[in-house]
């Protein structure tokens, strides 16, 4: 599967299960490790936890396996590495305080 058709299904599942606030961030020119960073705020640990469960159900139906789930039952932060694509879904608390869009949009210094 392609990184844009694995974007595509990841931000489709994630709106269908009522994630908040999805912001896919294009980190190729930033990062080697992956392509696109997904990032949503989930209602509660628990909606946290289910979204990311959902997306690997629906990968797997695609053949494809992830390469990690980090975050246990209960976390605020659940990191799911799809290799082309991580997602990292968040309640709103956790989001505010951590604030990746903003870490992932700075630019490097140009001016050497």
């Amino acid at each position: 599967m392609q990184a844009e058709q694995l974007l595509k299904l990841v931000e489709d599942v994630l709106d269908e299960r009522k994630a908040l606030h999805i912001k896919v961030l294009d980190v190729r020119k930033k990062s080697s490790i992956t392509d696109y960073m997904v990032v949503a705020t989930a209602t509660s640990t628990r909606h946290a936890q289910s979204l990311c469960e959902y997306v690997v159900e629906k990968v797997k139906e695609q053949g494809m396996h992830p390469l990690g789930l980090e975050g246990q039952p209960g976390s605020d932060w659940v990191l799911l590495d799809l290799g082309d694509v991580v997602v990292h879904v968040m309640t709103g608390q956790a989001r505010e305080f951590y604030q990746l869009e903003k870490l992932w949009s700075v630019e490097g210094d140009k001016s050497k």
